[in-house]
């Protein structure tokens, strides 16, 4: 979890260890979710995100939930996300609902919105990877999808799985760094990726959704 650790950061908890069944973590004494908690991990997830990486991608190869998360390197977001993050699960979806997809894949450059430096994302950040603590902070857990990316992805996870005070984390998070115009707009293009993974792993209306995310992008 050491590409979580940040000065000013979230607090990231201590690995005692790790092996093939998972990872053992220094325990944190779970809290109450409170306003104040979200406010100051909206602005402690800005500086994360703020620390930067060179580039898109990581060294490694990560995971999210089970399976294996590609981050072959690149020096702009639109191609990152879409060698990465599109391309690689588009096999569970049918002819059909690939389309729309691959028409998002032609445009993302300007979809995309304005280009950004890549930040420091945790890349799988839906609510069960937030833990409320009762030192009133609030914790992440689960680095395997941590990587350089677009710090709207984090933000549009949070936004499909929901958090408690969802609200105050976001207007804490662009009181600390305002984030670029449009980008609720956009939510949709970073929502494609965790649609696809969990269609991938679980089927169902999954696959429907991301097509029909990406028709909405498309203005279809």
């Amino acid at each position: 979890m050491d590409l979580l650790r940040v000065s000013d950061g979230p607090p990231v908890p201590e690995v005692l260890g790790a092996g093939d069944d998972g990872l053992v973590l220094r325990w944190v004494e779970p809290g109450r979710p409170s306003a104040d908690a979200a406010r100051a991990f909206g602005r402690a997830l800005a500086r994360l995100h703020m620390a930067g990486m060179s580039s898109y991608g990581a060294a490694d190869d990560g995971y999210i939930g089970s399976l294996p998360l590609p981050n072959i390197a690149r020096d702009d977001w639109p191609s990152f996300y879409v060698e990465n993050r599109i391309d690689p699960y588009l096999a569970a979806l049918t002819p059909a609902q690939r389309e729309p997809l691959e028409a998002v894949c032609v445009r993302i450059a300007e979809l995309a919105g304005p280009a950004e430096t890549p930040a420091r994302i945790h890349g799988d950040l839906w609510s069960g990877n937030l833990l409320w603590g009762a030192d009133g902070q609030v914790w992440l857990v689960d680095a395997a999808a941590a990587h350089g990316g677009h710090r709207e992805t984090d933000l549009a996870m949070l936004q499909w799985f929901g958090a408690p005070h969802l609200d105050a984390i976001l207007s804490s998070y662009e009181a600390e760094t305002p984030l670029s115009a449009g980008w609720r707009g956009r939510v949709a293009l970073h929502q494609v990726h965790p649609m696809l993974v969990h269609a991938t792993l679980f089927g169902g209306s999954y696959a429907e959704r991301a097509a029909a995310a990406a028709r909405s992008l498309l203005g279809q």
